[in-house]
């Protein structure tokens, strides 16, 4: 009885179809199109949401209490969504000025918003046109009913040929009826997640960093060039066990920082230098 009930659904809709015409298969084919488009988009969207800001803000602070700048771009390297991607960019500050930090967010910005975003133009137009074209259809079946009755009126065949030609029409608003709430809940999910770049964009904002800096000599000219550098606030030289790692201690202001840790010392000492840790604080 079930069987029989579906077979009979399936060979009405099988015979609306061969009734529509061509365009009825482009319709149908062109929703197909958009209804993988947006499946594809709804598992990607999900699958960088998983994790939202504070856990990775949660996991980077854990991280920097244990060993700094570098074991945080470690710990957050597992999450792999736009958020995590951004954070590993304002980690960085230190080992590169504050332009160069903003330059690399807004890039990773713009690489992850065009990544969120693709398809959607498509799925839009795909929703526009359908309609439009199952109304074309509808008027080419009118045009071409009233032609026929031109020749041998019917009110039977007119009858006929009106259902056949309102077909396209049903088709079309069905596709875009269908199509539309997915968009939509497409679009609420890259809201959602440009919420979250949003705040992770206010939670790195650093006030205070302190890093532990090794020059490979010239140590009072190192001081000197630190000390004289926008951005730095306190320098001293370090004196005791961590001497063989680091032999330069400095306080710094991320926001104030014009030139890199490490452009700083060679700019005017011409000698290397190599941050060996770097604490960021909110």
């Amino acid at each position: 009885m079930i069987i029989e009930f579906f077979t009979g659904i399936f060979q009405s809709i099988l015979e609306i179809f061969q009734s529509g015409g061509v365009i009825t298969y482009i319709i149908v084919l062109i929703g197909i199109y958009g209804l993988i488009t947006s499946i594809q988009k709804i598992r990607y969207l999900r699958s960088i949401s998983k994790s939202d800001t504070t856990e990775i803000m949660g996991t980077v602070t854990e991280a920097m209490n244990r060993g700094g700048a570098i074991e945080a771009l470690k710990s957050i390297s597992q999450y792999k969504n736009p958020v995590s991607k951004i954070i590993s960019e304002a980690l960085k500050i230190g080992y590169k000025n504050k332009t160069e930090v903003e330059e690399g967010m807004e890039q990773v910005f713009i690489v992850e918003l065009s990544k969120m975003t693709k398809g959607l133009n498509t799925l839009k137009t795909i929703i526009e046109l359908a309609p439009f074209l199952g109304l074309i259809g509808t008027v080419i079946g009118i045009w071409m009913t009233f032609r026929t009755l031109g020749v041998e009126a019917n009110s039977t065949a007119m009858a006929e040929g009106i259902y056949i030609a309102l077909i396209t029409t049903i088709v079309g608003l069905a596709t875009a009826i269908i199509l539309l709430p997915i968009q939509t809940y497409i679009k609420s999910l890259i809201d959602t997640e440009m919420d979250k770049i949003e705040l992770a964009n206010k939670m790195t904002n650093w006030s205070y960093a302190v890093a532990k800096i090794r020059v490979s000599g010239n140590i009072p000219c190192a001081l000197e060039a630190l000390k004289e550098a926008e951005g730095i606030v306190n320098t001293r030289e370090i004196i005791g066990e961590d001497i063989n790692r680091a032999n330069i201690q400095i306080s710094f202001k991320p926001s104030m920082l014009e030139k890199s840790i490490n452009n700083i010392i060679l700019e005017k000492c011409d000698i290397k230098s190599e941050i060996t840790e770097s604490k960021l604080k909110q």
